[in-house]
């Protein structure tokens, strides 16, 4: 579908509203449905949109994390708020909590970029392509906007995944937010991706509570992380960023951040891959894809050990095998930095380019022979 055909969709199914055909057993011939019309000639694109959006005090902004188009809108629309709002504050799921600190050094230039990914495990608690949210980092830092780390600790919202809030222990319910009611249009929503996958041997009720737990923890957290914060600093202004699941229809994060402070809000989607209704949000964005500059890869599957990063297999068009490296071995260092954990990996190459080359330095384990180092030349693919 062309991007005109994607634009001219949602502004006839949303922008203009969204008629539902009259049911021809129960509607007359005289009966005239609702029907709604937009004029082809005046498509609105996103800074078109903007100035509205600025007259508001929070501005949530949906994404799919692994669209690299939906990062770059969100940068526009913190721009826009920007020159509006000098004092902008960028919430951020993709941080959590504890966190913060580290978040606040990056923006006041006291730690680097890999100080700051180290500091916030980012690669084991968020894992998408850092390249994708870099752009908004670097214009926060620049411009020095606060970072808000808006979600709740990993480890919290697994045990409730797997035990739900009756399973916390009395210092892991100390750290919840205030709950509040589900509402049904919440649970229906969640009820119809809970029953897209398959949950053989499982109690399906109790499984579904559990994950609407923990669905609740996600979003009554980061509204009440951002309510609080706005509470404190009332004269600032925040641009609010999430997965399109946590703000769609308003059900999720929105609602229960008004629940908790009275605020002028506005709720834009990218793309949001699901029917369009008018309630679905205020601004429905299509957009081109736009994605990133490929990166260098060394094609295996690598986990933590307690020596090195363990290559537990390959791609099948792996650079790293074509070099000679085995299952089982040991990386220990990349271009002469150690290697101790995956995220130094990740950080090893983050700025790889497929065609660089790299050298590596493993460990293998002999026979009957205790073990050697083997060095290997390696052109990421």
């Amino acid at each position: 579908m062309t991007i005109l055909k994607m634009l001219l969709t949602a502004a006839v199914l949303l922008l203009f509203g969204c008629a539902t055909a009259a049911d021809p057993e129960q509607a007359g011939p005289s009966e005239t449905p609702a029907t709604f019309a937009v004029d082809l000639r005046d498509i609105p694109r996103l800074e078109a949109i903007i100035p509205q959006l600025t007259e508001k005090w929070v501005v949530f902004v949906g994404e799919s994390h692994d669209r690299y188009s939906h990062h770059l809108n969100q940068l526009a629309i913190i721009r826009g708020m920007h020159e509006r709002h000098p004092d902008l504050v960028i919430g951020l799921e993709f941080f959590q909590q504890p966190f913060q600190h580290y978040l606040d050094d990056y923006v006041a230039g006291k730690i680097s970029e890999e100080q700051m990914l180290r500091g916030t495990e980012y690669y084991s608690r968020w894992k998408f392509d850092y390249r994708l949210y870099r752009p908004i980092l670097n214009y926060a830092r620049e411009q020095g906007l606060k970072l808000l780390a808006l979600n709740v600790p990993a480890e919290l919202t697994r045990k409730v995944a797997r035990q739900g809030f009756d399973g916390l222990e009395p210092e892991e319910r100390a750290q919840l937010p205030e709950i509040g009611e589900a509402g049904e249009a919440y649970r229906e929503r969640l009820q119809s991706i809970y029953s897209t996958h398959p949950h053989e041997g499982e109690d399906n009720e109790k499984a579904f509570e559990y994950f609407m737990q923990a669905q609740l923890l996600w979003d009554e957290g980061m509204a009440e992380r951002a309510a609080d914060f706005l509470s404190e600093n009332p004269e600032r202004a925040m641009v609010l960023l999430a997965g399109s699941g946590h703000l769609a229809y308003g059900v999720g994060i929105p609602s229960r951040l008004e629940r908790r402070i009275a605020v002028d809000t506005a709720l834009v989607l990218n793309d949001p891959g699901e029917e369009l209704t008018p309630d679905i949000a205020d601004f429905v964005l299509m957009t081109e894809s736009v994605s990133l500059p490929p990166k260098g890869r060394l094609g295996i599957f690598m986990e933590d050990s307690d020596n090195g990063v363990l290559v537990r297999d390959f791609t099948e068009e792996s650079a790293a095998r074509s070099a000679g490296l085995q299952k089982e071995d040991r990386m220990v260092q990349i271009d002469g930095q150690p290697i101790d954990n995956t995220t130094d990996v990740q950080l090893a190459l983050l700025d790889g380019d497929p065609g660089d080359t790299v050298t590596l330095t493993v460990e293998r384990g002999r026979w009957l022979a205790g073990s050697e180092q083997v060095e290997y030349s390696v052109t990421l693919r």
